[in-house]
């Protein structure tokens, strides 16, 4: 319990770093709302190849990183599945209206200080600081 802040601060740095080499071996900023939804609609940079590319590499990272390390960590996610789709659902089309997500408004639109993206990453976090408290304290779903 007591190294959660160095994880949590290794894997933040990790992925500004990630963003970092992404924006220069490309010349596009890492978004991952905008990498997935590209798949969906055709749309864009790039070819469908790396897309899956870098979506694999989302998804087997923390698997592989997992298994090195001979533990996972608790993601105190619920067990209810409807919540996980509805929220899923909710996220994506989230995304789509605010024309980008946290990891390319958060990560790297703040580092670029950006006025839209920093007013961006403020709603996204108002927005799930309150989902949350209704969530939990009101209808006592998580």
């Amino acid at each position: 319990m007591e190294a959660d802040w160095i994880r949590a601060l290794a894997g933040g740095g990790l992925i500004g770093l990630g963003g970092a080499v992404y924006l220069l071996g490309n010349g596009r900023i890492m978004g991952a709302s905008g990498i997935l939804g590209g798949l969906a609609d055709r749309s864009g940079w790039g070819t469908a190849a790396e897309r899956l590319a870098f979506i694999a590499g989302v998804i087997l990272m923390p698997l592989l990183i997992g298994l090195a390390a001979g533990s996972t960590p608790d993601t105190h996610a619920t067990g209810n599945a409807a919540v996980l789709i509805i929220a899923g659902l909710l996220v994506g089309a989230g995304t789509r209206i605010g024309s980008g997500c946290t990891s390319g408004h958060g990560v790297c639109g703040i580092s670029r200080l950006s006025l839209r993206s920093i007013s961006a990453t403020l709603a996204f976090m108002l927005a799930g600081i309150l989902t949350l408290a209704v969530l939990r304290r009101l209808l006592g779903v998580i």
